[in-house]
């Protein structure tokens, strides 16, 4: 097994931890068992979310995605590809002799004196099979509406919304966006002895006290759409439904929340005024979508700039002429902050990641927009004249708290 040079240094600069450098150091003759318990391990500790098993033609490489960006963590010999995947399928209870399915699993590995929860994906390639690690962060606990980055003006909002005590709050955004975090936090503020709450997942990513949390089961036909009629027989005050992925379970969860339910759920959308048209597209009436919704949270996750790190700079005169030229409420800005790159930031500049987002309040006249099947366009226009920030607002706004940068913003929100 080899490391190509950035591998061996690790990300931007880091260096690989003592037990990956000696597995590494030991190329073919390695231990496969203490090689994938040292990655795991090395990626926890860069704050990665995800590791990527890939074979190539001529090597096996792995990457770490840490703030959002895949970073190469080491290079390794196509020999132990195949020993590799082995290794992790025995620890995710997959079939080891399948190898032209996907396959999914979890398994639970124990690094210093907690658990680290890894969820498996395993996917055939051209090459050979992909593995992705997910591995799930215990710091959930101590999140907040704050510590994930919403305004005070948002915050408000969304408090307001979700002590109503029907209707549905959508979080949207693509993968990777931070929407089911967003529910997570909210779920837990509302969990109390006295409400009952019940969530159908796919896949559980954490555990919350007094909550009754469903897995999706495809095998048993444990679907989103089913699972969603057998929660209502579960007397909920409180429904979270992981992710609107089809018309059926789009219709039961709007009948749902028009029957005096709260439903929490997750949509694929681009932002937060499309996601009312696009339940209209999966077949439901615009006078139930009307009725029915109380909020969309559009959103998105930027890199912050590392603390340790950061400087100022004044804004150049280009800099200045085409930001003039976004639709921004507000283009005045003199100076930025930016990460020069250091040890606490493993040299990228950014550590951790924040969410910059909208808040879309299904006010009467964005619901007379619902009824007349307006476009996401007239949706998003009637919303800001309502106050709406947008997430490109918001994003910028946060460019000016010197929390993350201009870049960053553009980058996520592609505008």
């Amino acid at each position: 097994m080899e490391t190509a040079p950035h591998a061996r240094r690790g990300i931007r600069g880091s260096h690989p931890s003592p037990a990956l450098e000696r597995e590494l150091a030991l190329g073919d003759d390695c231990s496969i068992v203490l090689l994938v318990e040292a990655l795991v391990e090395h990626a926890h500790h860069l704050r990665a979310s995800d590791i990527h098993i890939e074979p190539s033609r001529t090597e096996l490489l792995v990457r770490a995605r840490v703030d959002g960006v895949l970073e190469p963590l080491a290079t390794c010999s196509l020999r132990v590809h195949g020993e590799v995947l082995a290794r992790i399928k025995i620890l995710a209870g997959l079939r080891t002799d399948e190898h032209f399915a996907a396959q999914d699993g979890r398994f639970r590995q124990k690094h210093g004196g907690r658990h680290l929860d890894v969820r498996v994906s395993i996917v055939p390639a051209y090459y050979g099979e992909n593995a992705v690690l997910r591995i799930l962060s215990d710091n959930h606990a101590a999140f907040s509406l704050e510590s994930l980055g919403f305004s005070e003006h948002d915050r408000s909002v969304i408090e307001h919304a979700i002590r109503k005590t029907s209707g549905m709050i959508l979080s949207t955004g693509p993968t990777g966006s931070g929407k089911t975090t967003t529910l997570y936090t909210l779920i837990k503020k509302l969990a109390a002895p006295e409400v009952s709450i019940v969530t159908i997942e796919d896949p559980i990513e954490y555990s919350i006290e007094s909550v009754e949390q469903i897995q999706v089961n495809a095998r048993s036909g444990l679907t989103f759409a089913n699972g969603l009629r057998s929660i209502l027989r579960q007397d909920p005050d409180i429904i979270m439904v992981g992710e609107i992925r089809d018309a059926e379970t789009a219709t039961i969860a709007v009948n749902t929340a028009l029957t005096g339910h709260l439903l929490f759920s997750t949509l694929h959308t681009s932002d937060a005024a499309t996601t009312l048209p696009r339940l209209t597209d999966m077949g439901i009436d615009p006078y139930l979508v009307a009725a029915t919704m109380n909020i969309a949270i559009g959103q998105r996750l930027v890199r912050k700039i590392c603390e340790a790190c950061s400087s100022e700079r004044s804004l150049t005169a280009e800099e200045h002429a085409w930001l003039l030229r976004l639709p921004l409420r507000d283009t005045e800005m003199d100076s930025v902050k930016y990460g020069q790159g250091c040890d606490a930031c493993l040299g990228t500049a950014y550590k951790g990641r924040l969410s910059i987002s909208e808040v879309l309040v299904a006010e009467t006249n964005i619901r007379n927009a619902i009824l007349r099947k307006a476009s996401g366009e007239e949706i998003r226009r009637l919303a800001r004249e309502n106050g709406m920030t947008t997430m490109l607002d918001d994003g910028f706004q946060k460019v000016r708290d010197g929390r993350t940068s201009i870049e960053e913003v553009l980058r996520v929100v592609h505008e």
